[in-house]
């Protein structure tokens, strides 16, 4: 068996490192390819030196561009690599555009696809991670699930119980691996500020940085929260550059860097006093690490952040910013707990799945994401009208 890792943005090389690690561990035949959707340096290649991770085997290059292009450009590089290469297995992870890229190639090159992190759903059709997640998990054959709400949701879109897996969270695994090591840095100095003392933010979703409706108010209300707390913002190049272009300003007190290495971001989230972010996977590292965060953001594709850890859905709205950051400095956050199966062993469980699947498919082959037999493994497919849960 010959598996194909495929990484390309910032999140995706924690998601996918326990997992590569782990097939190395057992001597299972892989390479990575890294799209390079993110090709920054502090958000690709520092990545990969932090997390162990080995030196990707064909990087494609692909770069910033519109969501179309930028998949397009994908599934082209990635084709020639699938028919020149010949893998048994392709794994992917998250809701980026390269996930629903080479999920797409792989389908029509009759190659099965293993999702990591699958099932997760804000059931908000404006996100394009929420078409990517959609997509992606109805071309697997394989479905790795951080949470019982995603091993739900797609029994509830169709999928067959037999083909999702729930076995934790390899962020968490990620994480759980390089903590100490990254307090021990103390990246806190750099800025200043002391453990504790400060607040932590992130903002890189359109739907918050790209009207000026939404982004300035954002920001004001940010730099009230910097007068009583200093805030640390490493700013994604996207964001900055909407911010230049709208004159969307920030006080001194507001602490801009550019974006940061694993290993210095994970220090300043375990000791921050607090986050706001609109990322997704910085709510499960906040729950993890049982730090207060306030999403700006009005759902999540994570609830279990929210009904068992210390993530709370916000928004924009300054009146409930405002709130949050009152009883956070009050004492009055409410402590969270680790979700079921949060304990460091996820990518251990996935490649355990991945070689009694392998072990089946030499004995009588599954159907394969993109044959015609695959098709009615998801409720029905085309045939009833149901792909992708739509009636």
């Amino acid at each position: 068996m010959l598996v194909c890792n495929v990484v390309g943005a910032r999140p995706n090389f924690m998601k996918l490192s326990p997992v590569v690690l782990e097939l190395k561990k057992r001597g299972i035949p892989q390479f990575l390819v890294h799209t390079g959707q993110h090709y920054d340096e502090n958000m690709s290649r520092v990545f990969i030196e932090e997390l162990g991770l080995p030196k990707p085997d064909i990087y494609l290059g692909v770069g910033s561009n519109s969501h179309a292009r930028q998949t397009a450009r994908i599934m082209m590089a990635f084709e020639e690599v699938c028919q020149e290469r010949l893998p048994n297995l392709v794994i992917a992870g998250g809701d980026v555009n390269s996930t629903l890229a080479v999920a797409l190639v792989a389908a029509k090159q009759q190659i099965p696809l293993a999702h990591v992190e699958a099932g997760l759903r804000s059931f908000d059709r404006t996100m394009p991670e929420e078409i990517n997640r959609v997509v992606t998990d109805h071309l697997s054959t394989l479905l790795f699930t951080t949470e019982e709400t995603a091993n739900e949701n797609l029994k509830r879109e169709g999928i067959p119980k037999e083909y999702i897996h729930f076995v934790g969270n390899c962020m968490v695994d990620t994480l759980r691996k390089h903590v100490k090591l990254a307090i021990r840095q103390e990246p806190w100095k750099r800025f200043g500020v002391k453990p504790s003392g400060y607040a932590l933010l992130t903002l890189h979703r359109p739907s918050n940085v790209d009207d000026p409706t939404i982004i300035k108010p954002l920001l004001a209300i940010i730099n009230k929260i910097s007068h009583r707390l200093p805030v640390l913002f490493p700013v994604h190049p996207r964001t900055r550059e909407r911010m230049n272009q709208l004159g969307a300003a920030v006080d001194p007190s507001v602490y801009l860097t550019g974006p940061l290495g694993y290993l210095i971001f994970l220090g300043l989230i375990a000791k921050a006093r607090c986050v706001l972010t609109d990322s997704g996977g910085i709510q499960e590292e906040t729950t993890a690490l049982n730090i207060p965060c306030l999403t700006l953001r009005g759902n999540t594709e994570r609830p279990v952040t929210i009904t068992g850890g210390t993530n709370r859905l916000v928004g924009t709205d300054p009146e409930r910013i405002s709130q949050g950051i009152e009883e956070i400095l009050a004492g009055e956050w409410v402590s969270g707990k680790q979700p079921v199966l949060w304990d460091g062993q996820a990518g251990m469980r996935i490649v355990d799945k991945i070689e009694l699947w392998a072990g089946d498919e030499l004995k009588t082959p599954l159907p394969l994401a993109g044959k015609v037999s695959g098709i009615k493994m998801w409720g029905g497919g085309i045939e009833t009208g149901k792909f992708l849960g739509i009636d």
